[in-house]
């Protein structure tokens, strides 16, 4: 338990700290923002820009983001508003949530598909190792004459499913072999696999029933898996190739695809930033790691509002996204009064065949249906959660099955109860 007297006194001992740390914070977010907002200044067109970021190659520095269509949009208009950071003001404004539910209805007919997935990790203290992976899905058309749909697809993996793939010499050869790796990996390869057969089920229907009228897929993360590199090589590749398959196909069908990061810690743009900073005088900017992306905006953007598209240039783990390590765009939304705004991935094809903006409303009326966050997402979560509940039921049905089979199977009662009093 938690002493809060005791907690008070510690924090006021640091006190000081904590005021230096917010001090410097805001100092090099202002120097970030004065930047960004002075981008229209300096460059007069996204070939400007262009220009003086490294190439688009492997083993050059990476660019961090590169301008399209949308950064010249946005030069064009800036001059004429007050904010003079990159955005696209959404142009509507509501008195009340009723309101802003009203003009939700723009999404009426237009199927929205979200999966999401979780896990259970296999258990040192059973006396067989299982995991279990389970991936809710969402397809919702938003028609009065055709039913949402929600499911999940489970799996259990046995011990070979979970064995970690490569022990190194050295290692403890009676220390526990399998891996929370493995249940992560087969989670992920399990949405992306869904997702897919999803998209093809559904681009197939809009053929025959509209050839205009396309779903629009919502991902809960990112399409550039740069969280991978740190992995072992095998597992590195699987992760890529996966994203690699949904940007493919996505392109392939015309399917519409949002990879949506509600809180990102992306550094993109302030990549480029300092790649521009400098050039023409005195570089301003420090390099750090305390601000990201979605700083840049915050406060400053009003609901709906969005950034300029452009395209993702990290020369890291898309350096092996082959053909498509240039084909990843993203934005900034605003979806929320109190918080940054949410960082959105999709396809180029999709700024290519103009249909970014028309996106971004589907995106915005899920986000009012579901409070500033996308319904359609939020409902794959509640499909596919495992509580702490369901880990009881999960032992104890194996534990039967077991029985079942023959075979004995036991677990630690004591670490369920501690798990279960500080989960409670």
């Amino acid at each position: 338990m938690l002493h809060k007297g005791k907690l008070l006194a510690a924090l006021n001992l640091k006190r000081g700290q904590f005021s230096l740390y917010d001090g410097n914070y805001s100092d090099q977010l202002k120097s970030y923002r004065h930047v960004l907002e002075n981008l229209y200044h300096r460059y007069p067109s996204s070939t400007a820009l262009e220009r003086i970021l490294p190439p688009a190659e492997p083993g050059m520095p990476s660019a961090g983001a590169r301008p399209t269509i949308e950064f010249d949009h946005w030069l064009a208009e800036a001059p004429l508003r007050e904010y003079h950071a990159p955005y696209y003001p959404f142009g509507n404004t509501f008195a009340n949530h009723e309101q802003a539910r009203q003009w939700a209805e723009c999404i009426e007919g237009v199927t929205t598909i979200a999966v999401d997935g979780s896990q259970l990790m296999p258990w040192r203290d059973a006396s067989i190792p299982v995991a279990l992976v389970q991936v809710g899905f969402f397809v919702n058309p938003h028609s009065r004459q055709r039913p949402y749909t929600k499911d999940v697809r489970l799996e259990v993996l046995a011990p070979d499913d979970i064995m970690e793939e490569t022990r190194k010499e050295g290692d403890d050869p009676d220390s526990y072999p399998y891996s929370d790796m493995q249940v992560t990996l087969r989670r992920y390869l399990l949405e992306i696999e869904t997702l897919c057969n999803l998209m093809e089920q559904h681009a197939r229907a809009r053929r025959a029933d509209d050839p205009a009228h396309s779903p629009v897929v919502f991902f809960d993360g990112s399409l550039v898996v740069s969280f991978a590199l740190t992995m072992l090589p095998q597992y590195r590749q699987r992760y890529v190739d996966s994203a690699v398959t949904l940007l493919k196909l996505s392109e392939e069908l015309r399917v519409p695809l949002i990879g949506y990061i509600d809180t990102s810690y992306a550094r993109d743009m302030v990549t480029m930033l300092r790649r521009v900073d400098g050039v023409e005088r005195q570089p301003i900017l420090r390099d750090t790691k305390r601000i990201h992306d979605a700083l840049l905006w915050q406060g400053n953007l009003g609901w709906g509002d969005r950034t300029p598209a452009m395209l993702c240039s990290r020369n890291d783990i898309l350096d092996s996204y082959g053909p498509y390590r240039d084909r990843v765009a993203f934005c900034y939304l605003q979806t929320s009064s109190t918080r940054p705004p949410a960082r959105l991935e999709f396809p180029r094809w999709m700024l290519d065949d103009g249909l970014v903006e028309p996106v971004m409303d589907v995106v915005r009326a899920e986000s009012v249906i579901g409070n500033g966050y996308p319904y359609a997402i939020e409902t794959a979560d509640q499909v596919s959660v495992i509580r702490m509940g369901d880990r009881d039921e999960f032992y104890a049905q194996f534990q039967e099955f077991m029985r079942q089979q023959g075979i004995i199977f036991n677990y630690s009662q004591k670490s369920m109860s501690k798990t279960r009093r500080r989960n409670a």
